[in-house]
């Protein structure tokens, strides 16, 4: 099958090309590189440079996909405050000239890097999908309106919204500190031993692991029942923030945090309802988070700068 990726030089869009490759599809990848990487690229892929705002980027696309996973755009809550301009076209145009290109194109499913902060100030938790939406960040704001876009077009364009909890694993980039809880955490445990935590210790989330994320996405790029859903991609477990550093300085044992300031659009706590996740993709079964941090933080100190820096001694 012709398969086309966007966001496919980012931490999950290139694992789901590998995945994808590997079971002999055929896989076109997108990405401006203004947050992904060149050689996070898999060999096999054919790539297409661009932004996807752009009309000339999306005459490039070839017109026989069947399928488009779209994973690319700004991925941050806080960062969305510092231009909230280039967020929406980011996160809102290129959905929409997606859709408008999976239209055109007949192809069969937009399948859609969704997030949990759409759900933004929660009551009750585990959240489902059913919950009231009310974001506390642009970010939101704007993931929440690019699902409205593909609900107007699903007559013609069938989709899947994958609402994503905090995805962590090997192959997430440590360079960025203000995206992605664990990685940020871990690369400041490895760098200097001292991790700052903006916001409450007891803060709580839900951690996925990214085999378990790719997992999740190809089952939603194929199953019948998962057309024209909204699903939660997260464990159903709830971890606060000091549960989570305990455990990754079970694997970091000279780690110490402490805790300053806040994030805008900071969620208080929020974890993900499995059920209909379960129902629609079969999918129940997750990596536990204390093996997921041994993998993370392997794979960390051997293919990272920072954790070249923080390898065991006889290493």
């Amino acid at each position: 099958m012709r398969i086309l990726v966007t966001g496919v030089g980012g931490f999950i869009g290139s694992q789901l090309a590998r995945r994808l490759l590997a079971e002999r599809h055929e896989v076109i990848g997108v990405d401006d590189f203004s947050a992904g990487y060149r050689h996070n690229v898999p060999a096999g892929t054919e790539l297409i440079e661009g932004d996807l705002a752009r009309a000339a980027t999306i005459a490039a696309l070839p017109r026989n996909c069947a399928l488009i996973l779209h994973l690319a755009g700004q991925s941050s809550g806080e960062i969305s405050f510092d231009d909230p301009v280039a967020d929406l076209q980011k996160n809102v145009v290129t959905t929409l000239n997606l859709i408008r290109y999976g239209v055109e194109n007949a192809c069969q499913r937009l399948v859609y890097a969704s997030s949990m902060s759409v759900y933004g100030d929660v009551r009750d938790v585990p959240v489902p999908e059913s919950s009231e939406c009310r974001p506390l960040s642009c970010y939101g704001v704007g993931k929440l309106a690019a699902e409205g876009y593909l609900r107007v077009y699903a007559r013609k364009l069938p989709f899947v919204a994958l609402r994503m909890f905090n995805v962590y694993g090997p192959g997430q980039d440590m360079q960025n500190l203000r995206q992605g809880m664990v990685s940020i955490f871990l690369a400041q445990a490895l760098e200097s031993g001292r991790v700052h935590v903006k916001g409450s210790l007891e803060r709580y989330r839900d951690f996925v692991y990214i085999d378990d994320v790719v997992e999740g996405w190809c089952r939603a790029a194929l199953a019948p029942a998962a057309a024209n859903q909204m699903l939660n991609l997260g464990t159903g477990a709830r971890t606060t923030v000091a549960q989570l550093l305990e455990r990754m300085r079970d694997h970091v044992p000279d780690m110490t945090w402490f805790v300053e300031g806040a994030t805008p659009g900071d969620q208080a706590g929020i974890y993900a309802d499995t059920a209909h996740l379960g129902n629609v993709l079969g999918l129940t079964r997750f990596t536990a988070l204390d093996a997921g941090m041994k993998r993370f933080v392997q794979w960390a100190r051997e293919h990272t700068a920072v954790g070249a820096s923080h390898r065991p001694r006889g290493r």
